[in-house]
């Protein structure tokens, strides 16, 4: 007997109901970008944009659905990431805003790890996270 364990992505449209379903269950008033990501701008910022090539400096939280946290950070000292090389919903949400703004982000599990996961992120989740933008380089 042969195991199989195809991973099989899912699309932003099969999980646009699971995504407005947490935002209404987290008081979250979502915009929908064309690529799928859910995002509210809790404050705008009023300085540089990140670009494809910034470095970004950042504090977060990224949580799953169901409200477990698997990654957060406090200080944006030990971010200083480039933002091409970060999952697609944080290129996408993060030039959102400038620097100094906060968003909300409910990434489809296509534009985060997908079907496979990620350390203690299973495949197909859909990714819940608090984005303050500190710095741009």
């Amino acid at each position: 007997m042969k195991s199989t364990t195809a991973c099989t992505p899912q699309t932003p449209a099969n999980e646009a109901v699971q995504m407005q379903a947490y935002c209404a269950g987290n008081g979250i008033t979502p915009t929908v970008h064309s690529s799928g990501l859910f995002y509210q701008i809790m404050d705008p910022g009023s300085g540089t944009t990140a670009s494809a090539n910034s470095t970004i400096y950042i504090t977060y939280v990224g949580k799953l659905a169901n409200g477990t946290v698997f990654d957060q950070q406090s200080n944006a000292s030990m971010t200083g990431w480039p933002l091409n090389q970060l999952i697609e919903g944080w290129r996408v949400g993060i030039p959102l805003i400038q620097k100094g703004g906060r968003i909300l982000l409910v990434v489809p599990s296509s534009m985060a790890y997908g079907c496979s996961g990620y350390g203690t992120i299973p495949g197909n989740s859909i990714l819940f996270f608090d984005i303050t933008l500190v710095n741009v380089l």
